[in-house]
This record gives C-alpha cells, structure tokens and sequence, in this order.
C-alpha cells in the first residue's frame, strides 16, 4: 500500500504526463482551445435534445445570468419573471401577449421575434417552434412587443457585416446603434441575413459577444467553416502538416441552431438564410478580420488549389475591423 508521499508523487508523475499528451496532441503550431462550435440541430424529428443541451451548458457557462430553451410546436409560452426574447424557428400563426397592461395581437411567421417582460405570457391559434433567450435585463420600454422585420416599413435592407454585396438581404431587428436600425436593446441584437460569402472573423474573449446562427433556409452547400486557432493565425506560426487542420467546415441544414463563442473563427459561405444574434448586443469594433493572415499563410506555404486555406479575398487585401 501506498504512503501519502508516494501516493503524491505518483499523482503528480501522471499530471505532467497528462499534460504532456495533451500538448503533444496539437497539431504544430496550433495551441488546443476549449472554444468550440457547438450546432443543435432543431429541425431534425426530434429536436437533437442532446446537441441542445450541450450547446445550452456551454452558453449558460459563458453568460451567467443568460438561459435558453427550445420550445416545439407549441401554442403557449406560459408567463415568466424574466425577460425573453422568443425567436420563431417555425411555423405560422396568430398570437396574443398577455399579463402585462396590454393584450397585444399580431401575426407571427419565421424570422419574426417577440419580446416578452417579466410577467407576460404568449397564446397562438396555431403551433409554433420558438428558440427562446432569457436574459437578466430588461428590453428599453419603447421597444415594441413583436419585431417582424418581413413586415415593419421601418427596417429595411441594411448590407453590412456577413452580407456586404449589392442587393443583400440584410435585415436588423435589434441593434446596438441608432443610426442602423430603429429598436434599440443592447441585451442581445439580432439581424436576418442571406449569407453568401462572409468574412473570416472573430469577436474578442474581453469585449467581444457570443453569437448564434438560428438557420431558416440553406442552398445546397450552404456551410459554416471555424476555427479555433486565433493564436497560430494571427502568428502565422503554422506549418504545412498543421494548415490542413486549421479550419473545420460543417453543413448546415434547416432549423440548425449554431453557437458561436467569444474567441472562435468563424465565416459562412454558399447561401444561407439566418437570424444572427449576439449576446450581448453587438459591440463595435468587436469583428476581427483574420483573411489578411490566411491569405499570407497560404502565400508563405506556397499552398494552392485544395490544399489552400480558403479565405475571402477581398478582406484579406487589410486587416479589417468592424
């Protein structure tokens, strides 16, 4: 039997060697990071309950005070202390906001949002699929009950951001800043893009926002790429045998809910329909360009046709911040 002094040793003898495996285990010149995309995919059958709550822990670990839920086919959001901001994934309906001073009505469809206060509950004639945030501060007072950006004169298309070419579709429901949109929460921003080709990016673990794709439509190809590896990239300290792993491309489909964290790379491509939503608001100046330094990677590699680290081209002609 073992002493406390052996028993010590013995622990620490396998920590180093824990530790040495681990580092071991990244490929050269990419550092390990515990940032990671997470995708629940909420149109399948039965709703993906364990992609959700795994993509919930990890949310709820980086956002304390911050919840959400995915509620399916539904025709009642029942009353609540806290303040929600309830996403609709499906369906269409008519539905009232009760318990507060006023019965609001209003048709809902998808891409629509609907802001309910502590204290306020929602009944639809129809079902519904919601993805719900709650959040610990509640909405400015002017802010309207329902956002429905395919039906409100007063939000327009506003390219920027993931959809910068001529004729985007591009419409912002809540923002942090007056001069891009009418409704106003820094709590959290969303805005109902079609992605075609994105800039490769990231929002900084200190000042930046957590962000989630919740994807209405897809074209074939339709894809998020990530990575991790904000360290190796801003380096450029990457070499051949590490390149090839530096990014990860995962297909979307109808109905995925993708979540995004602080600190993870991240660029859509090949035409996907999505309300983006940041939590908390977007901060400006929080999009990092990363293309200019994967256009470099390449060129230092001499890396070429399959084997070349896809990048945008026409972010990657300066460093760009937004």
């Amino acid at each position: 039997m073992y002493s406390p002094s052996r028993l010590a040793t013995v622990a620490i003898t396998y920590l180093l060697l824990f530790l040495l495996v681990g580092c071991a285990g990244a490929p050269g010149g990419i550092e390990n990071r515990e940032v990671r995309l997470s995708i629940a995919r909420l149109g399948s059958s039965n709703g993906d309950p364990d992609g959700f709550a795994a993509l919930r822990s990890a949310f709820r670990l980086r956002n304390p005070g911050h919840d959400v839920s995915f509620q399916k086919n539904t025709r009642a959001l029942v009353t609540y202390s806290k303040t929600r901001a309830a996403f609709v994934q499906s369906g269409e309906a008519r539905a009232e906001i009760s318990g507060g001073l006023l019965h609001r009505i209003s048709n809902l469809s998808v891409g629509d949002i609907v802001i309910l206060r502590p204290g306020e509950g929602l009944l639809a004639d129809k079902q519904l699929s919601f993805v719900v945030f709650e959040l610990p501060d509640n909405p400015p007072q002017e802010l309207p009950s329902y956002v429905r950006p395919d039906w409100d004169p007063s939000i327009t298309d506003t390219p920027g951001g993931c959809a910068e070419e001529e004729g985007a579709y591009r419409r912002i429901l809540l923002t942090w800043k007056p001069e891009v949109g009418p409704y106003i929460w820094h709590g959290i921003n969303a805005h109902r893009v079609r992605i075609s080709d994105s800039f490769s990016h990231y929002h900084p673990v200190v000042g930046g926002f957590d962000e989630f794709y919740l994807v209405q439509m897809v074209q074939p190809g339709g894809c998020i790429l990530t990575s991790p590896h904000v360290k190796a990239i801003e380096s450029r300290n990457v070499n051949r045998d590490s390149a090839a792993k530096l990014i990860r491309r995962d297909d979307l489909d109808v109905g995925d809910l993708v979540y995004l964290p602080r600190g993870l790379i991240h660029r859509g491509l090949g035409g996907v329909l999505a309300q983006v939503i940041t939590v908390p608001g977007f901060r400006p100046g929080a999009e990092i360009g990363v293309d200019h330094h994967l256009r470099a990677i390449n060129e230092q590699l001499q890396l070429s046709d399959e084997k070349a680290i896809p990048y945008h081209l026409n972010a990657s002609l300066e460093a760009v911040v937004k």
